[in-house]
């Protein structure tokens, strides 16, 4: 298997991995959701579990006192958790509620509902919770809530004619009703209201050993029925907050929200360590290729300049028999003109292999402290016969001051670049050679010259090897100055010449004494 075939295996498998982390996290959100959205109906059966103890300690008679319903209801709303209750008639109306109710249709509602909105959730008749409210209020005979103004208004005076509430008789109670009293207080202590308290009791008087459901003795069965239609409880509503459902759901998405970025952070780290190592894999054997191809050069490189130092001995001896034969007085005209086109000839080979071999041969730098004017002034006097030849006009300008650099690597770099402009100029031409500092410890020095110039396209081709535009060039003039540079560590570049012509310039040049 191939370095692309295994990269897309590894990456496939990190895909399939952070898919797979995402969709888990996902799932345990919502899975978080649900389980805090069941706790609330919990909590929601844990209070309605609490209203059937407060339906049954104020049920009298069948009967409730609505103000110390509805007062029992107030000690167990809690904003922020429970909202607030109301108790539903058979036609759907409030008889007795406590906290805020939400806008909740309960008429044709048979059986457990229930209403999430964003705030609150709305719950009605928790049967399947396994509260015994719905159950006690389901009675034969549901409990009717009453105010104390409705139980004794004058108008109903007639419905006791018959049976009159009963009333205590004087003196102290019989001992078999306060026996009676005190069961009934052993058994609501067994099981009270967390909010009631102990010293409610209820409002109606000749209540001991009395039925807590059914019809009271003193109503008839007419009026009973009017009211348990009117206000009988047939139901109820709990209101509870889904702030702790919010809440719960809010810190585990922001967690799973941070697992799902450490898990993003992880699969593309490990992508880009893998590319990293594969390609440090694949250049460590690019290297170990270009090394052994950079060892064969070197060798080639060393026979062809044997070969070429080698070849120059017979081309000496070529050059100069064909002088002696140029020479002889005897010879025919015809035999002079091309023994001198042997010699001309032989010239140029040889001109070649000493550039090869200057090419060739390894830069060692040994740095002295000269003066940069001296060294331009002497390489300027040495191409003075190619200078008077072509009426060219030269100019040195800038201030005199000392480099560290290699004394003959330098007058060959220079006498390069110099003969390179002298070539590429005029008849008559302008050559400047422009000497400056650079910054506090490095110099510069430019070439200028006003030649046709270099194209922009070809100004990284000139220092290549056998790139030449002149006639009579052998292109290893100006990679031999790139090479003397780039030994002592500084930059050259080709640049226009405004208006016209090209610009060489030597860069960081190190000052002698400078840091």
């Amino acid at each position: 298997m191939d370095i692309s075939r295994r990269s897309t295996w590894i990456y496939g498998l990190l895909l399939a991995a952070w898919v797979l982390v995402l969709a888990w996290q996902t799932a345990e959100h919502f899975r978080v959701r649900r389980a805090a959205r069941a706790q609330l109906i919990y909590r929601a059966q844990d209070i309605s579990t609490t209203l059937g103890v407060v339906l049954r300690s104020q049920r009298r008679f069948g009967v409730l006192s609505k103000e110390r319903l509805e007062s029992a209801l107030h000690d167990l709303v809690r904003p922020g958790e429970l909202n607030g209750i109301a108790l539903l008639s058979a036609a759907g109306n409030v008889v007795a509620s406590a906290g805020i109710l939400a806008d909740f249709q309960t008429k044709g509602v048979e059986g457990p509902a229930e209403r999430w909105d964003e705030q609150t959730v709305t719950l009605m008749n928790l049967v399947d919770l396994g509260t015994n409210v719905t159950r006690d209020i389901e009675s034969s005979r549901p409990p009717i809530v009453l105010t104390r103004e409705e139980f004794f208004r004058p108008s109903d005076t007639n419905r006791f004619a018959s049976n009159p509430p009963p009333e205590p008789p004087p003196g102290p109670p019989p001992p078999e009703e306060e026996s009676n009293r005190a069961a009934i207080a052993t058994n609501a202590a067994a099981e009270p209201p967390p909010s009631i308290s102990s010293t409610n009791r209820p409002w109606f008087r000749g209540d001991s050993g009395r039925p807590r459901s059914g019809r009271p003795p003193w109503m008839s069965e007419e009026v009973y029925n009017a009211m348990l239609q009117k206000q009988g409880v047939r139901s109820f509503v709990i209101v509870m907050s889904t702030q702790p459902v919010l809440a719960a759901s809010r810190q585990d998405f922001w967690l799973r929200c941070i697992i799902g970025l450490l898990a993003t952070v992880s699969v593309v780290g490990s992508g880009l360590a893998w590319r990293n190592l594969t390609r440090s894999s694949d250049l460590q054997l690019r290297l170990v290729r270009a090394s052994e191809l950079t060892t064969h050069l070197k060798e080639m490189n060393l026979a062809a300049a044997g070969l070429a130092h080698e070849t120059r001995n017979p081309l000496n001896i070529i050059r100069g028999l064909a002088q002696m034969i140029s020479k002889q007085a005897d010879a025919p005209p015809e035999i002079r003109e091309k023994s001198r086109a042997i010699v001309d000839e032989t010239d140029k080979v040889t001109v070649q292999l000493n550039e090869f071999i200057n090419y060739s041969r390894p830069r060692e730098v040994r740095r002295s402290v000269l003066a940069l004017s001296s060294a331009v002034s002497e390489v300027v006097r040495a191409l003075g016969y190619d200078i008077e030849e072509k009426r060219v006009q030269v100019e040195i300008k800038g201030e005199p001051f000392s480099i560290e650099a290699d004394e003959q690597l330098l007058r060959q770099a220079l006498f390069n670049l110099l003969f390179n402009a002298i070539q590429a100029v005029d008849d008559g031409g302008v050559i400047q050679i422009v000497m400056g500092r650079q910054s506090a410890s490095e110099a510069v020095l430019e070439i200028r010259d006003n030649g046709p110039g270099v194209p922009a396209e070809r100004r990284k081709e000139v220092f290549k090897p056998y790139f030449t535009t002149q006639p009579k060039g052998t292109g290893l003039g100006l990679t031999v100055v790139q090479q003397i540079v780039h030994a002592h560590g500084w930059e050259i570049e080709c640049l226009p010449n405004e208006p016209k012509g090209a610009i060489f310039r030597v860069a960081h040049l190190k000052l002698a004494g400078k840091n």
